[in-house]
């Protein structure tokens, strides 16, 4: 239960305005971000849109939304996108212009790939070219800005009026927040923000424009489910993008031991069912481990929920061979789906397709499947952590277990090399998913932006990002710090882009030449970074760096009591090159 004395944020308390009449466009535009809900805007500052800021700080009393100031536009959207995974709610994002919205491309693709929903609001100079002030406004005025993410935005719009400026954002809202989910921009022409307004403009009621609830599947399509899963001697559920809602998360376990039907969930998607129950047949991984694969081939009947490249699962596990069992596919993604992006993954076969969200569809299967016997025991699968000297990822996910003991957390990000076997996932809060897109940088942002979400929840949010994750995106650390949103980030550093290495010793063994050489132009070394100073350098409690695997727990048990305490720390985890089983 969140505890409402506990989940506010530092706020910056503006100078009170005098009383005026005067109202400007930006002053609507801010009220309707606050109309719309929206508690908090993430933002790096620029001129493009300084009639909104000034409409944030001194028309809305910089409350809802409140300002989250960041040292770079990247970390602004990351923390939107983390803000949503712990939260299932929209946040927004400003940018400066062309020059901030590409310097935020990357994050936006990450939270397109995750479908993470926001609403992302740029400027623009003066389209009105007699309006621009010298070289500046010249410079920060682009044809088309919105083209800059087009391919990997839901929607855009710049409008061109206060009144048409209104409606873009409800309906980018409302848009942004439909299955599936994705980013949208709305992009503010300086004018429109700076204009004085002759009489105010009423905003309408925002209840109106709410998004629809879930679509849900045609009574057909539940019915050739029911009778294909009825009649399976071998079901198995792809448990993939599902809600953070408790009971979404309970609806599927149902699901599943209605018909003592195995599961199996990957670690590149937040957690969507308990890791630890007897009918998840094998640790979450990026690519299917082997009992996966062997789960996955016995199965007569495959129910995939939403699951995130399914014809991809099925080529690790058939390879060239026909899929002989029948498949039912409950996923909408295929309505964002676009040629410029490839993040739709191959197509996959179905006997049947549900063309809706799977939180939608899983309590009608409950009540049409027929029982099935219950045969299958165990307790999902064992703990693979363990100590190591030297200290490597296994022995550090044995510290960060026995340091968490029986406390609440929220993993918040994973680095690459994690085996889904060293901790469980028990609650739809226990763990948020990668990053989506593959964009190295994100893991602070997306920490600190689940953070504010459990703020006051007493979760306690730990983000685990390999170091050059860390160090391209360090300076959202002092976002955490100035709002007092605790945090703890464990830095597995191995002191390389390790994940790259391995490529270039893979193309040198092929053709023949020096692997040994891998490590040039990939080690961060000669001078290690110190990363624990990085950390305390903005305000933050520094730890490191830990180079053995006895000085692991103590430096993790800290930081929790750091972050229970209201601080932010940073653990430098000296970490072993490689990945398990390596």
């Amino acid at each position: 239960m969140t505890d409402p004395n506990k989940n506010a944020i530092k706020h910056e308390t503006p100078i009170p305005s005098p009383a005026s009449d005067a109202l400007y466009g930006s002053d609507v535009i801010a009220g309707t971000l606050r109309a719309l809900d929206i508690d908090y805007i993430a933002l790096n500052p620029g001129a493009s849109y300084r009639g909104l800021h000034d409409s944030l700080v001194n028309h809305l009393g910089n409350k809802k939304p409140q300002m989250v100031l960041c040292l770079h536009d990247e970390n602004a959207v990351s923390i939107a996108q983390g803000y949503w995974k712990a939260s299932n709610k929209l946040m927004a994002a400003a940018l400066h212009s062309n020059v901030g919205l590409m310097h935020a491309s990357m994050p936006i693709f990450n939270a397109w790939c995750d479908r993470a929903p926001m609403l992302i609001l740029g400027a623009t100079g003066p389209w009105d070219a007699a309006k621009r002030r010298p070289w500046i406004d010249w410079i920060h005025t682009c044809s088309d800005q919105a083209a800059l993410v087009r391919n990997f935005t839901k929607w855009d719009n710049q409008p061109g009026s206060v009144a048409a400026a209104v409606e873009a954002m409800i309906r980018g809202a409302q848009l942004s927040t439909m299955a599936p989910r994705a980013p949208v921009y709305v992009n503010l022409d300086v004018t429109i923000q700076e204009e004085k307004l002759e009489a105010p403009l009423p905003l309408p009621e925002m209840a109106r424009y709410a998004p629809p609830p879930m679509v849900r599947p045609a009574d057909s399509e539940i019915e050739a489910a029911a009778k294909l899963l009825s009649n399976a001697k071998n079901p198995v559920m792809l448990c993939g993008r599902g809600s953070r809602r408790l009971d979404h998360w309970n609806a599927r376990v149902a699901l599943a031991e209605k018909l003592d039907m195995r599961v199996i969930t990957q670690i590149k998607l937040a957690a969507s069912f308990p890791t630890d129950h007897r009918l998840h047949a094998a640790p979450p991984a990026n690519r299917l481990v082997p009992a996966a694969k062997k789960t996955l081939a016995e199965a007569d009947v495959i129910l995939a929920l939403d699951w995130l490249d399914l014809a991809g699962a099925l080529k690790q596990t058939f390879g060239s061979k026909p899929v002989n069992a029948k498949i039912i596919n409950i996923s909408c993604d295929s309505q964002l789906h676009r040629g410029w992006s490839m993040d739709y993954q191959a197509l996959p076969p179905a006997d049947v397709w549900m063309n809706c969200e799977p939180d939608a569809a899983v309590p009608l299967l409950t009540a049409a499947v027929t029982a099935r016997p219950r045969k299958i025991e165990g307790s999902g699968y064992a703990l693979a952590g363990e100590p190591t000297e030297p200290l490597a990822l296994k022995g550090l996910a044995h510290a960060l277990n026995a340091a968490i003991g029986k406390q609440e957390v929220s993993i918040t990000h994973l680095p690459l090399g994690w085996s889904g076997a060293y901790t469980h996932f028990r609650h739809p809060l226990d763990y948020l998913g990668f990053d989506g897109g593959g964009g190295v940088g994100a893991g602070p942002g997306l920490t600190i932006g689940a953070a504010l979400a459990l703020k006051g929840s007493g979760r306690i949010p730990i983000g685990l990002m390999g170091d050059g994750n860390f160090l391209m995106g360090n300076t959202a650390v002092w976002s955490a710090v100035h709002y007092q949103i605790p945090c703890l980030m464990i830095i597995c550093n191995n002191r390389s882009f390790f994940n790259d290495e391995r490529h270039q010793g893979h193309v040198a063994e092929y053709r023949g030449r020096p692997p040994a050489n891998a490590w040039i132009g990939q080690k961060i070394i000669d001078p290690d970074v110190d990363i624990a100073a990085m950390a305390r350098a903005q305000g933050a409690e520094g730890i490191g760096p830990v180079t053995s695997m006895a000085d692991m727990q103590p430096a993790i048990e800290r930081g929790i009591a750091i972050v229970k305490a209201g601080g932010v720390c940073v653990i430098d985890a000296r970490v072993l090159p490689g990945y398990d089983g390596e």
